[in-house]
């Protein structure tokens, strides 16, 4: 089966819960997304709250604290909002390829000793990001993460105190239970939240190469891009009508939508790409959907830039949904 571009845009629109909000509880709500960026803690807030139904703010706030959803850093050495369920499964699936990573691209390669000593002082609690600097050096922060698995500990890291730089071992915050097969869970979270999708997709996503990905990718459903590129794909998973309304939607800075392995729906069209990610705004910025593509940005002081001309419904569509977001926000 040959999917349209546009199939593509609702495919994931709908996997995302950005064709309709999800009456959903946090964890199943990440894990249908495969999980959220989460490098700035207001955006994770915002990036659920466009997805789930009837979202409080404070209910992020709770679930981080019992442990049912939790911060860490994971693919592509970048923070992650992802389920309890989720950690264990996606950590141990690309923890070779971190270690590899880090070896090939830092000159202190791999980072045994200090894991140990960060680890040792872990045990007696969560340190805070000065305090592991003291301890094992700045550098040897970057990457010890791929060797000592570690969470983000409330209350850092939520609305309340922006800043994720509080550790914990994850061990201690969350026990690790029996996985089978974790790259396998891997690519299947994958496409549950972005798919149909080229390996090369899921690889990028991943932080991992084409080659560690392959073995589980046997036995999935395939169709074919308009490219011919094979697209994979898991069984019963929506594929809606390439002519389904798309809501306006707001998304946060970093929204995993708008990335390079996403790149195949067009959410973002890549005219506007850099006026979103640029090496001067390394924060990114919020964006809004029309729709199923940005079509502007917007910023919490309340300031809404189209990108296009928007007819009078459309712009009546953005201004309402950015008065909810600012409903939420206050």
């Amino acid at each position: 089966m040959i999917l349209t571009q546009r199939q593509l845009n609702r495919a994931v629109l709908a996997r995302q819960g950005l064709l309709e909000r999800r009456e959903l509880d946090l964890p199943a709500a990440l894990d249908a997304m495969a999980g959220l960026q989460a490098q700035y803690a207001p955006s994770m807030y915002i990036g659920l709250w466009s997805r789930v139904a009837g979202l409080e703010r404070d209910a992020v706030t709770r679930a981080l604290e019992d442990r049912s959803i939790v911060q860490g850093t994971l693919m592509r050495f970048t923070i992650h909002l992802v389920s309890a369920a989720d950690y264990w499964p996606l950590t141990l699936a690309i923890r070779d390829s971190r270690r590899a990573w880090w070896t090939r691209v830092s000159k202190h390669g791999p980072l045994d000793e200090a894991a140990a000593t960060l680890r040792a002082a872990l045990k007696d609690g969560p340190l805070r990001r000065k305090e592991i600097d003291a301890l094992i050096g700045k550098e040897a922060l970057q990457g010890v993460g791929a060797w000592v698995d570690m969470v983000r500990v409330p209350p850092q890291g939520t609305w309340e105190k922006r800043r994720a730089d509080n550790f914990g071992l994850a061990e201690d915050w969350l026990p690790q239970p029996p996985v089978d097969d974790p790259v396998g869970h891997l690519v299947r979270r994958y496409l549950t939240g972005f798919g149909p999708a080229a390996k090369g997709d899921i690889a990028n996503w991943a932080g991992m190469g084409i080659k560690e990905i392959e073995p589980a990718l046997d036995g999935l459903d395939t169709h074919e891009a308009e490219d011919g590129t094979t697209l994979y794909d898991l069984p019963d998973l929506p594929l809606p009508d390439p002519d389904t309304p798309a809501p306006v939607r707001f998304l946060p800075t970093w929204d995993a939508t708008l990335l390079v392995h996403a790149r195949r729906a067009l959410i973002l069209p890549e005219a506007f790409r850099e006026r979103i990610f640029h090496t001067k705004m390394p924060q990114s910025i919020g964006t809004f959907l029309v729709d199923g593509q940005v079509a502007g940005t917007w910023k919490p002081d309340g300031t809404v830039t189209p990108f296009v001309d928007l007819n009078r419904r459309q712009r009546a569509q953005v201004d309402k949904e950015a008065r909810a977001l600012a409903e939420f926000s206050a």
